[in-house]
């Protein structure tokens, strides 16, 4: 017997919380060369020069730095992600005109994943802002960008609140959308098609969807690092103008700038997603059918 729509979706994103919580401490020292990377591309020569410059002059904390509220923005995102995934795919039945809880496509659930990302960029743009600025704060201090850096999550929130006001947090959601509707399309298309490619073999083959999605998005998750952290001292430019400034100024390669830690990240952190999603909902579905 099908659990009720609302139990369903506790379910779902209490499962999705808990693949958030796997994802964040699989990668996060990797995500925090990424952001260091995209906001200061020449201030590193590379993703090993970055990662043991900061090993160096921050220690293992500086790696994970914004841990707290990478965890806040994996959990939320993740678990409204998961939650709307599941209400989006009625939608696409609805809209496709096929009976409740028919099978969809690999396409469709592809489709369903990409309108899903548009709630969960509501929940993910504050938190993330918050822990970008976190851990690109050491560069920003030490290029003289602000006078004194905000070393706790509360400090960058407090002082968010006092320059910027509540709307101040949402800094880079226009970019995030565009990152997340095309990204996520291409994620949860990926992600379908594995599962249908490798049924019988349970698991094998998801580790590999993330990168997927980041060859595709990269250039904006770029811009909308710039936007997040430099936006601390100042009013910052929107999407299209930093875009383009970033082209004129740095060229292409900029926007890919982090690129290599990500995409080594994209296979521990997306395999333990999925693992802890995976395992969590089918424990939690046994239980409701026992």
């Amino acid at each position: 017997m099908a659990p009720h729509p609302v139990v369903q979706a506790v379910i779902d994103l209490s499962a999705g919380a808990i693949g958030g919580i796997a994802c964040v401490f699989s990668g996060q020292p990797l995500d925090t060369a990424k952001v260091k990377m995209q906001t200061f591309p020449s201030l590193y020569r590379g993703f090993v020069h970055c990662f043991l410059s900061t090993y160096r002059e921050e220690g293992l904390r500086g790696l994970y730095q914004g841990t707290t509220p990478a965890l806040m923005a994996n959990i939320a995102e993740n678990s409204v992600l998961f939650m709307s995934y599941g209400f989006c795919q009625e939608m696409v039945r609805i809209m496709s005109g096929s009976p409740s809880s028919a099978p969809l496509s690999d396409m469709q659930k592809a489709c369903a994943g990409s309108v899903a990302s548009i709630f969960s960029s509501l929940v993910l743009c504050p938190t993330e802002l918050v822990k970008c600025r976190l851990q690109a704060m050491h560069e920003m201090k030490a290029s003289g960008k602000i006078a004194s850096g905000q070393n706790t999550l509360w400090s960058v929130v407090r002082t968010v609140m006092r320059n910027e006001g509540p709307l101040g947090f949402f800094q880079g959601l226009t970019t995030t959308i565009a990152r997340e509707v095309p990204g996520y399309f291409c994620f949860f298309g990926a992600y379908e098609f594995c599962r249908s490619a490798f049924a019988e073999y349970m698991g094998e083959g998801k580790d590999d969807i993330g990168a997927c999605l980041w060859l595709v998005v990269y250039p904006m998750d770029c811009v909308k690092s710039r936007i997040q952290v430099l936006s601390m001292t100042g009013r910052q430019a929107g999407f299209l103008k930093t875009f383009t400034n970033i082209m004129r100024t740095e060229g292409l390669k900029a926007l890919y700038s982090g690129l290599t830690p990500t995409m080594i990240r994209t296979f521990p952190a997306n395999g333990a997603l999925f693992l802890a999603y995976e395992a969590s909902r089918k424990m939690m579905m046994q239980q409701f059918d026992g």
